[in-house]
């Protein structure tokens, strides 16, 4: 009666805590899933969730198919892969670049879950503050580069990872804190705290500030997440930064945050690849790791 396919849709639907996003997330219409969801309860005589609750509220029913779940799928996962390595004899490299200063926070998992199951693939990591890594990408020098600013290469292809929402942090007393949301002109006055990176390769900039022909009374820049945080909340400047990598500062009322514009600065993050690897069984196994840990863990994303 329970299906492999209703054990999926279940998980996704708490994972993701709407039926919007769990769609997104398994490829189906909302009315599709809803549909499967309603023909599963119907098959059981009983409930799996009760309506219109946020987050989900899933009944003892709901839960113990969750728990077999979570002991099935992991299981179907492992022996695909096994499988995989053994039809194809899957060895290779997987060097890695990335982009995004806050991207340490689910990537280092990420590689440590991809290791312990491909102990086979060489891998490395490496950052690309210094130096430009989709021309190493497409020389062969690396495999693989976390980007959020996607260009035009032949021979490259983007894989969306996930959607994040890039908000504008501040003290807790700061006046902008009485706004709705931050207007580019908002910001003349401000001292804008960056990572060290180029202004063109900065959404705050590309996106929101450059397009109002507006500049910040200053910027300074660091590496590190937690050193910007110090700075904001000590009230030395104000920053764009993703929504998940500030979300345990504003829990701790040490921040504040606003939206960029009316409508917010949304912003997606992408695996570059070469053509000729994104197929490669490791590689998929990879990007789809990549994408179950950010799920679950990160806060205010959405399926891109």
């Amino acid at each position: 009666m329970v299906e492999f396919r209703h054990l999926k849709t279940l998980a996704a639907l708490r994972d993701a805590g709407s039926l919007v996003e769990a769609a997104d997330r398994i490829h189906l219409t909302q009315s599709a899933l809803s549909h499967q969801i309603k023909d599963l309860e119907d098959r059981l005589n009983c409930s799996l969730f009760i309506r219109k609750t946020k987050p989900i509220c899933f009944t003892s029913a709901g839960k113990r198919l969750l728990a077999l779940a979570d002991e099935l799928l992991p299981m179907i996962r492992n022996a695909e892969r096994d499988i995989a390595r053994l039809a194809g004899g899957e060895t290779g490299r997987l060097n890695i670049c990335i982009e995004c200063h806050s991207c340490f926070d689910w990537l280092m998992p990420t590689i440590d879950h991809f290791r312990h199951n491909w102990p086979e693939v060489e891998m490395d990591l490496s950052t690309g503050f210094s130096f430009l890594p989709l021309p190493a990408l497409a020389r062969g020098d690396l495999d693989l580069v976390i980007t959020s600013d996607p260009e035009p290469k032949a021979g490259i292809e983007y894989i969306p990872l996930f959607s994040y929402e890039s908000i504008l942090v501040m003290h807790t007393k700061h006046p902008l804190t009485h706004q709705r949301c931050v207007q580019p002109s908002d910001l003349k006055s401000e001292t804008l705290i960056t990572y060290p990176v180029d202004q063109s390769r900065l959404d705050v900039f590309t996106r929101f500030l450059d397009p109002a022909g507006v500049e910040p009374n200053h910027t300074r820049t660091s590496e590190l997440t937690v050193m910007i945080m110090q700075l904001v909340a000590s009230g030395r400047g104000v920053s764009a930064l993703p929504n998940w990598a500030v979300e345990e500062y504003l829990q701790r009322n040490l921040v504040a945050a606003k939206p960029l514009g009316e409508k917010g600065l949304w912003c997606t993050l992408y695996a570059a690849i070469r053509e000729e690897q994104v197929q490669a069984e490791f590689m998929q196994d990879f990007l789809n790791t990549a994408r179950d840990i950010t799920f679950r863990n990160l806060p205010g994303i959405k399926t891109a």
